[in-house]
């Protein structure tokens, strides 16, 4: 077969007369098919049933040191569930805080206390002119969703394979005192599955920024977010390389066990230095007397320790894995031969990039919402919604069942070969 930029005209539109009664086939099944987020399936959270059985009235909810977890205190979580959120994150339990269910709580928490009340002293970002963000693209809608919450002005830093292009982000930090931190998803990061090399870790560790309040906002969310047991990419630890460096308050980093266990009801944790926990804790003594330790003894008893996790893990590896793969697969067999498209190849986390010829992401996932498949929104992975290119959509293949996923990659490809034989039409 020839590409499609080979074509003549003639041949376009007979391609075209083609995939327009592929289309109209998928569009008279009437389907129902949610690729928008990255949802764990059934099978996956049944996984987790046994957190049910951790705990029952019978239980013991006391802790090792007598703490008794069905009443007041504890501020900063329970040691157990430190020491095992320690070992996920790959950070001692002395500079954790165990949260409640949501990282994504926790980030949106530091940002409004930043915003508010300041960093360790400085001024309150809301009594300053203006207050800028970092953003990697394509990146992480819902990072993107807070620094807009508060009016922040964000800034696209573009993505490579081995990270956020650390040129741009050196140049900007050290220059703009407004640029108060960049969010970061740097294991398996959303939505293209790169894990920042070793190199970008410590570029960022010896960031020099001209705000004396930066942050690197570093959600781990994907850190043990494997797809193969004998292929996995590794991620040197910030927090360490940030003490080396000479800034060990540089760095919030967060993490929860919302894709291990129970998405809404698992445990968040945040690590960072002493000096930047003795801050938070200043605020959250106000906010709460402590957050729900039954829930965190119960993930303790669960999962006994980080082996534990990494057991369950692979279970979960077990039943995503082919998902990925039959993805991959489609996407080469069908846009391959026609040389459209590109896409990332993750071994970890919970989303493919796919980069649509310029002009087209948001034809094609309205193309596929009218045949019956939801996609996340075409510029949903860029700040204010607007991709430049209007060509990145993000695939998140988990929660459909294999068979559906295979059905909803049949349409997504036949809408990406309509879209681009559209638009090469369109330039004769």
């Amino acid at each position: 077969m020839k590409k499609y930029v080979e074509m003549n005209k003639q041949e376009l539109n007979e391609e075209l007369v083609k995939l327009k009664a592929e289309y109209k086939k998928y569009q008279e099944m009437s389907l129902s098919l949610n690729m928008a987020r990255g949802k764990p399936c059934i099978e996956q959270l049944d996984l987790s049933m046994g957190l049910m059985d951790a705990l029952n009235s019978e239980a013991d909810l006391s802790c090792e040191d007598g703490t008794d977890c069905r009443n007041y205190g504890v501020l900063t979580g329970i040691d157990e569930a430190k020491v095992l959120i320690g070992a996920m994150m790959e950070n001692k339990p002395e500079n954790i805080i165990i949260y409640g269910n949501s990282s994504l709580n926790v980030m949106y928490d530091t940002v409004s206390r930043a915003y508010t009340h300041g960093i360790m002293g400085n001024t309150p970002w809301c009594k300053l002119d203006k207050i800028k963000f970092l953003c990697p693209v394509p990146g992480y809608d819902r990072h993107f969703a807070i620094t807009e919450y508060f009016g922040i002005e964000m800034i696209n830093v573009d993505m490579t394979p081995e990270g956020p292009d650390m040129d741009q982000v050196e140049a900007l930090v050290s220059s703009d005192e407004a640029i108060k931190g960049i969010w970061c998803v740097p294991k398996y990061s959303n939505p293209q599955g790169y894990s920042y090399s070793d190199e970008t870790v410590r570029r960022f560790a010896r960031l020099r920024p001209a705000a004396k309040d930066f942050r690197i906002f570093w959600d781990n969310a994907y850190g043990i977010h494997h797809l193969y047991d004998d292929d996995q990419d590794y991620l040197i630890e910030i927090l360490a390389e940030c003490k080396k460096a000479g800034n060990p308050d540089m760095v919030y980093k967060f993490a929860s066990t919302s894709k291990i266990t129970f998405p809404g009801s698992g445990i968040a944790a945040l690590a960072t230095s002493l000096n930047n926990l003795d801050d938070i804790t200043a605020q959250l003594t106000n906010q709460t007397i402590g957050h729900d330790k039954v829930n965190q003894l119960r993930h303790v008893r669960f999962f006994k320790d980080i082996e534990g996790m990494k057991a369950h893990m692979r279970k979960h590896a077990d039943i995503i894995r082919p998902k990925f793969e039959a993805v991959l697969e489609i996407l080469d067999r069908d846009l391959t031969p026609c040389g459209i498209g590109e896409w990332t190849k993750p071994k970890g986390g919970y989303f493919i990039s796919f980069d649509a010829p310029e002009g087209c992401a948001k034809d094609i996932v309205d193309k596929a919402k009218k045949a019956g498949v939801t996609m996340t929104g075409a510029g949903a992975t860029y700040p204010y919604k607007k991709d430049p290119h209007d060509s990145n959509i993000r695939i998140a293949p988990t929660y459909p069942s294999l068979s559906d996923l295979r059905t909803a990659m049949d349409i997504f490809t036949v809408c990406v070969r309509l879209s681009a034989v559209s638009k090469l039409l369109a330039t004769m």
